[in-house]
Order: C-alpha cells, then sequence, then structure tokens
C-alpha cells in the first residue's frame, strides 16, 4: 500500500491544484485549459516548490486523451466522416505541405540542417486533436457542419502523423533508399490493416458485445464494456505504432454506428472529463523555460508560424472549397496550436538525432502558449468574421458559398415519452391514435427494438442521462412526459430535460406526494401521484355506485385532487 502513496499523492495535488486553476481561469473568464496549464507548470520539476512525479500524471494523461478522441468519435459517426472527405484529406494534405515548409524556412534562417529544418516543419504542421475539440466543446461548436470539417482535417493529419514517424529515419545521414521505402510502405500496410480489422470486425463484435451487457441491466457492466472496448482498440493501435489518440478515435466511430453509442457516450463522459484534466496539466509540467530564454528570438518565430501562419495557411485552402465563411475561419483558429502529436514527432526526431534538445523544449513551449490561446482564440470568432466583412472583396471570397442552412431538426414539434411501461404506454398509444410524432426513450433494449421494428422511434438508454435525451431530440420537442418508476431517475430526468428545453411543458410521474416538492423545483409543469389518482377515481366511482349523481363525484374528485396537488405543499 505505502508504494502506491506517491502514485496517489500525485494524482490527488495534481487534480486539487487543477480544480482551483480551473476556477481562477474561469473567474477570468478564460477557459478551465489555461488554468489547468499554468498548474503544470507550477508543478512542473522545471519551477521551484512541489514537484509531481512527471511519468505517472504523463501516462495517466494518455488515458485521458483516449477516453477524450473516443468520445469525438461517438459523437463523429462513419458518415459524417465520409461527408467531409472532399475537403479534410485534400485540405489536410495541402495545409501539411505548406506548414512544413514554412516551418523549414524558419529552422533554416536560424541556423538548423535541412534535415533539423524540415523536421521542425513537420512538428509543427499537425495540430493537438485534444485540444481542438476541448475548445469546440466549450464554445458549443462540437456537432456544428464547421466542427465536422475541423475534426476530419486533424483525423487525417493524424494518420498523416503515421506517415511522418515513418519518414524519420530515412531523413538520418545513413539511411538508404530501400531500407527508407521499406520503412514508409511497412507503416502504412500496418495502419489500412488496422482500419479494415477495426471497421469491418468491429462493427459486427462491438454491437453484439454491448448488447448483451445492456441486457444484463446493468450499468456498472455496460459501462464496463464501453471502456475495455475504447482502451482494447486504442492498445491495438498502439500496438501496430499507430497513435492511441486515432485508434480511440476509431473505436468511437465503431460504436458509434450501434443503438446503444449515446448510453456509452454518457457512460464514458465522467472518465473522459477528469482524465482530460491531467492531459492538459502534463502539457504544462513538461516545459522548461530555459532553453526557451537561451533561444527566445527562434521561440518567437517558431510561435509565430504556428498562431499566424498555420491559421492563414489552414483559412485560405478550406476557403476554396464551397463551404461558408465561417467554416474556414473555425478551421483557420482550429489549427493554429500544436500539442501531443507534435511532441511524439519531436521525440522520435532526438532519438534519430534529427532534433537538439533546445529546440524539442522550444517546440514544447510553442505548444503552451497556443493552448492556451487557441480557447480565447474561439472566443473571437464573431469578432473576426466582422472584421473580415468589412474587407469586401475578401469576405465574398472567403464566403462564396454563402451560409449554410442548419439541418432539420429530428423529431422536433412532437412529444418524448420517457419510460414506456404500462404507464407511458398509454400516452404513447393516444399519441398514435391521434397522428401526433412521439418519441420513446426506454431502459429495456428489446422493447426498443421492437418499438423501432414497429416503425415507433425510439432510444434506448436511462431517461436521467443528459446525452440520452439529447439523442432523443428533448430539446425540440413540444411536450415531455417522464413515466419512468423510479423517483432519482424521474427528478434527474426532469433537471435535465429542463435545461435542454426550457419552454417545453414536462409532465412527470411521482411516486409519492414527497416527490412533489423537488420535482416542481427541477422544471416539472404537471405531477401525477399514479397512487393518488387510483385513489381518487375508486372514491368517485363509490360516489356513483351509492347513487350521487356524476357531475357531484366529479366535483369531489376534483376536490380531492386540489387537496393533494396542493400549490403551496409543492413549494414548501
Amino acid at each position: 500500500m505505502a508504494a502506491d502513496l506517491p502514485l496517489l499523492n500525485t494524482v490527488a495535488v495534481s487534480l486539487g491544484l487543477a480544480v482551483a486553476g480551473g476556477f481562477v481561469a474561469r473567474r477570468m473568464h478564460l477557459s478551465p485549459v489555461v488554468g489547468y496549464l499554468i498548474i503544470g507548470v507550477i508543478i512542473s520539476p522545471f519551477t521551484p516548490g512541489y514537484a509531481a512525479q512527471n511519468s505517472t500524471v504523463q501516462q495517466l494523461a494518455q488515458i485521458g486523451v483516449v477516453f477524450l478522441m473516443f468520445g469525438v468519435g461517438l459523437h463523429f459517426s462513419l458518415a459524417d466522416l465520409l461527408a467531409v472527405r472532399g475537403i479534410a484529406i485534400p485540405g489536410a494534405i495541402a495545409q501539411v505541405t505548406l506548414s512544413t515548409g514554412l516551418g523549414a524556412a524558419i529552422g533554416a534562417l536560424a541556423g538548423l540542417d535541412w534535415r533539423s529544418a524540415i523536421t521542425l516543419g513537420l512538428a509543427i504542421s499537425v495540430a493537438s486533436t485534444a485540444v481542438l475539440v476541448r475548445s469546440l466543446e466549450d464554445r458549443g461548436l462540437v456537432s456544428s457542419v464547421h466542427a465536422r470539417v475541423v475534426i476530419g482535417w486533424v483525423v487525417v493529419q493524424d494518420i498523416a502523423t503515421v506517415v511522418i514517424l515513418a519518414l524519420l529515419p530515412a531523413l538520418t545521414p545513413d539511411s538508404t533508399g530501400g531500407s527508407a521505402l521499406l520503412d514508409v510502405l511497412v507503416p502504412m500496410g500496418k495502419a489500412i490493416a488496422f482500419l479494415l480489422v477495426a471497421l469491418v470486425a468491429g462493427a459486427r463484435v462491438v454491437p453484439v458485445v454491448l448488447g448483451i451487457a445492456a441486457k444484463t441491466g446493468s450499468r456498472e457492466l455496460f459501462m464496463l464494456a464501453v471502456v475495455t472496448i475504447a482502451l482494447g482498440i486504442a492498445l491495438g493501435a498502439n500496438a501496430l505504432g499507430l497513435s492511441i489518440a486515432l485508434g480511440a478515435f476509431i473505436g468511437g466511430i465503431v460504436v458509434s454506428e450501434t443503438e446503444m453509442s449515446h448510453e456509452a457516450a454518457a457512460a464514458t463522459l465522467p472518465l473522459q472529463q477528469s482524465f482530460a484534466v491531467l492531459f492538459f496539466v502534463s502539457v504544462g509540467m513538461l516545459l522548461d523555460p530555459g532553453p526557451i530564454k537561451d533561444h527566445f528570438g527562434f521561440f518567437i518565430a517558431v510561435l509565430a508560424a504556428v498562431l499566424l501562419g498555420n491559421a492563414i495557411i489552414s483559412a485560405t485552402i478550406a476557403a476554396a472549397f464551397p463551404y461558408a465563411g465561417r467554416t474556414a475561419l473555425v478551421v483557420g483558429v482550429g489549427l493554429a496550436q500544436i500539442g501531443e502529436f507534435s511532441f511524439v514527432i519531436a521525440e522520435q526526431a532526438t532519438q534519430h538525432d534529427l532534433m537538439s534538445h533546445s529546440t524539442y523544449e522550444v517546440i514544447l513551449g510553442v505548444a503552451v502558449v497556443t493552448i492556451v490561446f487557441n480557447p480565447i482564440a474561439y472566443a473571437s470568432l464573431s469578432w473576426m468574421e466582422r472584421a473580415i466583412q468589412h474587407v469586401g472583396p475578401l469576405w465574398r471570397w472567403f464566403n462564396r458559398q454563402g451560409p449554410l442552412p442548419d439541418p432539420p431538426s429530428p423529431g422536433a414539434g412532437d412529444v418524448l415519452i420517457a419510460g414506456y411501461g404500462r404507464v407511458g404506454e398509454l400516452t404513447g398509444h393516444a399519441m398514435g391514435q391521434l397522428d401526433v410524432p412521439f418519441t420513446v426513450i426506454d431502459v429495456n433494449l428489446d422493447r426498443s427494438r421492437r418499438l423501432n421494428a414497429a416503425g415507433i422511434r425510439a432510444t434506448w438508454g436511462d431517461a436521467a442521462s443528459a446525452e440520452v435525451l439529447r439523442t432523443a431530440g428533448a430539446a425540440q420537442k413540444k411536450v415531455i412526459v417522464i413515466a419512468v418508476p423510479d423517483a432519482n431517475t424521474a427528478l434527474l430526468a426532469v433537471t435535465n430535460a429542463r435545461r435542454l428545453n426550457p419552454l417545453a411543458p414536462i409532465i412527470v410521474r411521482a411516486q409519492s406526494r414527497d416527490d412533489l416538492p423537488a420535482l416542481r423545483k427541477a422544471g416539472a409543469t404537471e405531477v401525477v401521484v399514479p397512487a393518488y389518482e387510483g385513489g381518487i377515481e375508486l372514491m368517485r366511482e363509490a360516489l356513483v355506485a351509492l347513487g350521487y349523481q356524476s357531475d357531484e363525484a366529479l366535483q369531489f374528485a376534483d376536490v380531492s385532487r386540489d387537496t393533494v396537488y396542493e400549490p403551496s405543499e409543492l413549494t414548501a
């Protein structure tokens, strides 16, 4: 147990200080990522005071990258990836080529030999997918068409990283043409084999595994199955010499094609958010300010190449395709940073004597600064767009396509029924008789499948999950009916549904009168207690049987109902 204390100490201190750093950053209207990075610098071995175990944080940060990229894949279906291939593939290839040339030119002017200069250019040509996704999430852009383009772009960059790493040995002075060609072809063959196995075999195996876990009714087993798939596919990619980030992303895409993708996203979200913090802390811990101070002019030139050069190159290339001007700006800002893939290239380059330690530290410093700046740049997107609009010819070229219409929201304007047992099914039957479109959320996988087979749109999952509610289109519904039997699930479902849809009436089933105040406070419009409703109906029928008129019996029922659902009781 004592041997574990350094690990626990490092994790506890890192996360605890990250909370403080993120809070301060938020108070300053900055992304929490800025706070995480600064905390990493503070607890690094290169600054006075407490020094965390760098290797420990690095290993945990790798898990964070896996979950982060797995989550991106879950929200980025194979159809989305193929839909943007027309811009992502040629755009990324052109951008990596031009950015490499820019970096090589700066390296040559700084006195580097041509091999080191090219290696520097390659290292600054690829952006951090983890940073990009976090910036998109913070700005609420991750589901937009602009995000699909830029995420597809960096996925191509990730694949390009495999080629770059394969090319590095060929740049060494003692390499031969034949071995260089082999060094490139072998990793490419492994990458193709991995993609085929993951997408084809995974599409058949993963749904079966998740289906078995889902049918057990245990959320723990289902989450364990999802985590195992995410880590397994990522490690499979790593075993073939590919990046774990790319492997996790492909794993997410495989799971996204199943009917359980939304529940998988909800299950991994806490892990993704917790471990991703360690990734950003670890980036700050790597930074050694000494070499940057000694080569400050070189550092500024490389920083300008990433912040301005990559942004201008990427945005200009994106603007050449038939997409809106905002898309080009999102791409430009998103690629104006470097991160984990640049570290990998730089580390491999130092092992092949293609990069000095000082150049490596300059790249780390540029990464820290650009990661800090990236969320700020995204927050300034609207300002950038207005500034370019003032230059009429430039904006007309950027925005030749014009604004893209938002895709129609699926299921907009209908009813959502969460829980389709004996209670919820009655509402669904009424909607069907009246030809009112409705969507169902149900935790029973077989029932969800039967409903879909019958033409009723059904989403499998826990109605308490915001991800499941979002997938079912809760934000666009006119009415939301929550008929789940569990009181805690109902309360969480009301809370999350109200956040997604501030205006729609939410009608919820309660187990007892004690649940009414909390449900009302959470945002329920109407609360129904089936046990009381049954008792009121029994009383009404008894009065009719005794000879009372139907309207008199109904009046008694209404008075009893008003007593049960007394508004003053609901806010007590």
